[in-house]
């Protein structure tokens, strides 16, 4: 049994489906309709290869030509340089045109299969099955792919969304305790943006969320995704309201790009970098204390930091700040809250007001 839901990115003709359900990752009829030629590249790391890559290739190559590349696992080796190793692959192999790409594992071998797949002979098919909660619940939808820059996080990319997202809960059962937190931070950030009554279930469900309450988990998956994919519809390519869904991610970024890539887990960068984001709010007088302590004790509670790394001063964030994607005409362009599930976009916050919300979180 599983659930679907679909995400229209601008053209209904690209319409593609989102798959939820427990041990649907040896379902092949979930896949072949997204296959589009008899060659296919399966894509993972070296954590998730011995635990879900034999099946998958086994699964598939009754019917298809499955080449495979294991790339090392870790935020550090989002680059250019192991993007390589897929199209050193599919050279290789002589993958054609019609070549399918499948991403198993996190959001790093999402983003990089993704990013080969849109650069492969200038765009080639690709699928989305994520192992991680945050992958499964942000990462894997909308479309976003690409590759880290010492300078930037996810500065080389390119939009290509995937033919389908299948989402297996039950992997999530070797998912380490870090990793779930990191992945329940984007969760949380779906109930903040858009969906109070989501958030409210948040706070009530947490436990459950943390012992992986199967259930409950899919419920939550279910619903992020739902509130994603809403989101892209209206704006695939983030020329306006999809950057709500960049809440608490321009200061997260600054933090794991500070932290060198992988230090900081992105889901921890990110729960920290949405509570300043929530004190920066208050300090506008939109959110009332009351609801940044909410915010706070919520991340506690599910494992997550709520405090920047101690050493990494206001004007080093600044900097970093600087160079994000969301930057316009020089000024940071930051999400913030209006209340509990308002977002609001803005460019109108002053450098004092970004410094005392960063030092009001130490």
């Amino acid at each position: 049994m599983y659930q679907t839901l679909h995400v229209e990115p601008g053209d209904p003709a690209r319409r593609y489906p989102i798959f939820i359900g427990e041990g649907i990752l040896a379902e092949s009829g979930l896949f072949y309709p997204f296959i589009k030629g008899r060659q296919i590249c399966l894509v993972t790391n070296h954590t998730i290869a011995p635990l879900y890559l034999e099946p998958l290739k086994a699964l598939l190559s009754a019917q298809y030509q499955v080449d495979t590349v294991i790339l090392p696992d870790g935020e550090s080796w989002k680059s250019l340089e192991t993007t390589q190793q897929i199209f050193d692959a599919l050279l290789h192999n002589k993958h054609n045109r019609t070549t399918t790409l499948i991403a198993l594992g996190g959001g790093v071998v999402g983003d990089i299969t993704g990013f080969a797949a849109a650069c492969y002979q200038r765009g080639v098919n690709f699928i989305q099955v994520p192992t991680t909660l945050l992958s499964q619940v942000d990462s894997s939808v909308g479309g976003k792919t690409g590759v880290n820059h010492p300078l930037g996080k996810n500065m080389i990319g390119a939009f290509h969304q995937p033919e389908a997202v299948i989402i297996d809960t039950a992997v999530l059962s070797t998912l380490p305790a870090r990793e779930l937190s990191a992945g329940l931070a984007e969760v949380i950030k779906y109930g903040l943006i858009g969906d109070p009554a989501f958030y409210g279930w948040i706070e009530a469900n947490i436990d459950r969320l943390l012992a992986l309450d199967s259930p409950s988990i899919a419920e939550a998956i279910f619903r992020s995704c739902d509130n994603k994919a809403r989101v892209v519809g209206e704006d695939e390519k983030e020329s306006g309201i999809r950057a709500i869904l960049n809440f608490g991610h321009t200061f997260g970024h600054a933090i794991e790009a500070a932290q060198g890539y992988g230090n900081w887990l992105h889901g921890e960068a990110v729960a920290a970098g949405m509570v300043i984001a929530a004190t920066l709010s208050s300090l506008q007088g939109w959110l009332n204390r009351e609801e940044v302590d909410r915010l706070r004790a919520l991340l506690v509670t599910a494992g997550l930091p709520v405090k920047p790394p101690a050493g990494l001063s206001v004007d080093r964030f600044l900097e970093l700040m600087s160079v994000d994607k969301k930057v316009l005409a020089g000024k940071p362009r930051l999400v913030l809250l209006q209340s509990i599930g308002q977002a609001v976009i803005t460019d109108e916050v002053s450098v004092e007001d970004i410094g005392a919300a960063i030092d009001g979180c130490r």
